[in-house]
This record gives structure tokens, sequence and C-alpha cells, in this order.
């Protein structure tokens, strides 16, 4: 009989301990998968983006000006993060191909530190574009007016929830 009363609390505890945990962490956002199928504003391919500029002024095109590929930072991330200058003088960032884990709480980052630069550099002193649309993919964010984009040096997905990041591209531009 002692024992059960040292066991039932114990057991309680253990299940609430257990369920705040999988609340957190999202295990499971680790096999999932959220794809993201966006028009991208300038194709990736140079025999797509010669086509379109031919058959369209150039005044009136979407131009990449900076580019860059995923580095790694908590998880391995492939593709190409790009700063797209649009034809009405806004700005937009554009990810081709993109194929990361899914995780909790993960935002888009613009960020004025370099992308070699330590991870924990990238929480701080940035401009959110919002919550990350897929984990695989092209989509696009939108920069709002007002943002500097002479300051922007890298983008970054990043865990809110923990503080992580889980990739930074290079966007300086030439």
């Amino acid at each position: 009989m002692p024992h059960r009363r040292f066991l039932i609390p114990v057991a309680a505890v253990l299940v609430v301990a257990l369920g705040v945990g999988l609340y957190l962490f999202q295990p499971w956002r680790l096999l999932t998968v959220r794809e993201t199928h966006e028009a991208l504003l300038v194709p990736t391919s140079t025999a797509q983006s010669e086509t379109s500029s031919a058959s369209a002024p150039v005044a009136e095109t979407a131009k990449e000006v900076a580019a860059g590929e995923w580095r790694s930072l908590e998880h391995a991330t492939t593709g190409k993060a790009s700063l797209i200058k649009l034809p009405n003088n806004g700005y937009s960032v554009q990810f081709a191909s993109l194929d990361t884990s899914d995780g909790p709480d993960l935002y888009v980052y613009l960020s004025p530190h370099a992308s070699s630069s330590p991870e924990k550099t990238f929480g701080q002193g940035f401009t959110s574009l919002g919550k990350l649309k897929g984990n695989r993919g092209d989509q696009v964010y939108e920069i709002p007016a007002g943002v500097d984009v002479s300051a922007i040096r890298s983008v970054v997905i990043w865990c809110q929830r923990f503080s992580a990041g889980f990739a930074v591209a290079p966007l300086e531009q030439a």
C-alpha cells in the first residue's frame, strides 16, 4: 500500500513531463514534410532566364541581385536563396529547391551578419519575414518597404522556440 501512494504521484508527474516535452520538442516534425511550390520570381536555370529576359524589356523584369547556397547549422539544408529586385523597386527573397528538416516555430530572418558568422549572432538584429512556408520546395517572401536591403548580408531559417539556426545563406550584393 505505501508503494501505491508513491507510484501514483510519480506516474502523474512523468505523464505531465512527457506531455510537456512532446509539446515543446515536437519530435515527429523531424519526420514530416511540408512542401511549397510557389512560382519563382527569377528562374534558377540560365536558359530560362535568358528566354524570359529576351521576351520582356529589362526594366520590367525581376532581377537577382544576390544569391547563395545554404550552409547547414543545426539541420542539413540544401538549395539556393536569392535576393530579388522587383520592377516596382521593391525586393523579395526566394528559395529555390529548399530541402531542410521540418521543425517547430521556424521563421525566415534577414540578417545583417555574414553567413560565416557564429550561429548565435543570427538571433540578433534581424528582420523577420514570417513563418517558413514549407521545409521543401520553392517559396517567395516579400521584403517589407522600409527595410534597408543594403544592410542584408544573409537569410536565415531560425527556430524561435529553441533560439537555434537551421541554416543560413549569403545575400551580399556585388
